[in-house]
């Protein structure tokens, strides 16, 4: 089985097209500035061979064609016909208290990611965008499936997602704490206790999910206790350009001062705080990292925030738990910067948590594995991520439900048993 996963965004459409049958990436690439003058489509082979235009894209079915024409371009394709694409897979951001679970597509599924786009109106929007382009290119026989950044958070007990706000307004708006980054978590963590040769329900783990975009996640007895993420990715500890969790009042006292709307404020809080607020140079830790070193004062206190920050997150969820036996660290940041583990580990110790430096430097561009001592009281773990390997699993596990629901001349397939 074939199963093309695809994470779709506003001006954007990632794709990868896996052989499940060996778990192999066949192809994958980036159509980016969807609607803008001058695309940028980028697709590459398992075996090298590159495809790199500047055609102009102005929706996303136009950029699924693009895909489909790649994927079967006889110099440079991996399939002879579509029908060999057995079926695809969405990653769609929130799926609020609806979703707790990968699904296959139908109507209703469609509108209830259509009623989360005001929690989530950066993500879900485009990504059925990308769903309904999808049915168009590929027709509407072709099998899709959705799986949902927040679903491993729904484990979360009341006490972890609720907000001490008026019950009213979880009531009438589902305003609570739901996570995301949850298909990356569920990938390390599960691969964490197979590497450890441990059931994960025996593990006391918190994972670390370090990037432009960051969250941490505490999972004990193989479930998710309590994630930075909130209502929205915007929540938790600084990031790239994000602030991260902070006074309320900073909100309204900013918005006051400098007579900003709701959408201004939203901007500023998302795309100009974080580490690209706190140094004045960039969101890229690779800029500030080269600064620091340089010696500029702005960008050591950048990264002094962020160490600290995550050490604090991390300490809350070990008090959580009442213990922590493994951290993993993972994602753009979490997997290459080895300078990051290392401060942020270092103010562990309390933990009895020892980490072997060489090794620890040696863990980068797609290296993982152990950088704990053989001492240290606390496993750490760096992990490679693969949230498109989630997705292609779910999706073919739903998909062989239905094709063995088919073959027992089932009339109808109830999807909550899929």
């Amino acid at each position: 089985m074939k199963v093309l996963v695809i994470n779709a965004g506003s001006s954007s459409l990632k794709y990868q097209l896996i052989d499940m049958d060996t778990e192999s990436v066949l192809a994958k690439g980036n159509c980016e500035r969807i609607g803008m003058e001058k695309g940028i489509f980028s697709h590459k082979t398992f075996d090298g061979r590159e495809i790199k235009t500047t055609p102009e894209m102005k929706n996303h079915t136009d950029a699924f064609r693009l895909v489909t024409e790649a994927l079967m371009d006889r110099e440079n394709g991996v399939i002879t016909k579509l029908s060999e694409i057995s079926a695809i897979g969405h990653r769609v951001a929130q799926g609020g208290a609806i979703f707790n679970k990968s699904l296959l597509v139908n109507e209703d599924v469609i509108k209830g990611i259509e009623s989360l786009i005001p929690l989530a109106p950066l993500h879900n929007g485009p990504e059925l965008d990308g769903i309904r382009a999808c049915r168009e290119v590929f027709g509407p026989k072709v099998p899709q499936c959705v799986v949902f950044d927040t679903s491993f958070h729904s484990t979360m007990p009341r006490k972890a997602y609720m907000y001490a706000i008026p019950y009213e307004y979880y009531e009438k708006y589902n305003i609570r704490r739901y996570g995301f980054h949850g298909t990356s978590h569920r990938y390390v963590s599960k691969h964490c206790a197979h590497l450890m040769h441990q059931p994960l329900e025996d593990i006391k783990m918190i994972t670390c999910h370090l990037g432009n975009g960051s969250s941490i996640a505490a999972i004990n007895d193989g479930r998710v206790l309590d994630t930075s993420m909130g209502l929205t990715p915007l929540d938790g500890f600084m990031m790239g350009t994000r602030c991260g969790s902070l006074d309320p009042s900073v909100v309204t006292f900013i918005m006051e001062k400098e007579g900003l709307t709701p959408e201004q404020m939203d901007e500023i809080l998302n795309k100009k705080s974080g580490l690209l607020g706190i140094s004045g140079i960039s969101s890229d830790d690779r800029d500030i990292t080269k600064a620091e070193i340089e010696g500029n004062d702005r960008a050591i206190l950048a990264h002094e925030m962020l160490v600290y920050q995550i050490i604090k997150q991390i300490g809350a969820y070990a008090a959580a738990m009442n213990g922590v036996d493994c951290i993993v660290f993972t994602a753009g940041l979490g997997e290459n910067q080895a300078h990051l583990r290392y401060s942020i580990c270092r103010g562990l110790k309390y933990l009895g948590l020892k980490i072997n430096p060489e090794i620890n430097d040696q863990m980068r561009s797609g290296r993982e594995g152990k950088i704990s001592t053989y001492d240290s009281k606390v496993d750490v773990y760096v992990i490679t991520t693969n949230e498109e390997l989630v997705i292609a699993r779910d999706t073919k596990e739903i998909v062989e439900k239905l094709v063995y629901a088919s073959a027992d001349d089932a009339t109808v397939v109830d999807l909550e048993d899929i």
